[in-house]
């Protein structure tokens, strides 16, 4: 099996997991160039926060989009975001990926900034 299709059952697994809990979900995902990171409704149907490296009102202070900083960044801007929709608590849905690095650095900085997950 491939890597996507591995990631893929990975999130596949994640995701049907917190399906069970009934809680919105932090889901990240990210590219070479990119990070995006969104708060996802109980039901799957409605997103209600986003932040992502690719959005005008990040881009200036990122330089590059896929390294760590950037990473801390969002995570950042989507507890901000997070907190004045009014929501504290949250699944968080890595999308398969592994934990580490960018990902890892997501979450750090989501819970620093008054999410809990």
């Amino acid at each position: 099996m491939s890597n996507k299709v591995n990631r893929i059952r990975r999130a596949r697994k994640t995701r049907l997991k917190i399906a069970e809990l009934g809680v919105k979900r932090l889901v990240v995902h990210k590219t070479n160039c990119h990070i995006y990171a969104q708060i996802i409704d109980e039901t799957g149907s409605k997103v209600l926060a986003v932040a992502s490296t690719a959005q005008k009102a990040l881009s200036g202070s990122v330089k590059n989009g896929g390294n760590i900083e950037a990473a801390k960044l969002i995570g950042k801007a989507i507890a901000e975001k997070a907190t004045s929709a009014g929501i504290k608590e949250v699944a968080f849905d890595r999308a398969g990926f592994k934990y580490h690095g960018r990902i890892k650095a997501v979450a750090d900085a989501a819970r620093e900034n008054g999410l809990v997950f």
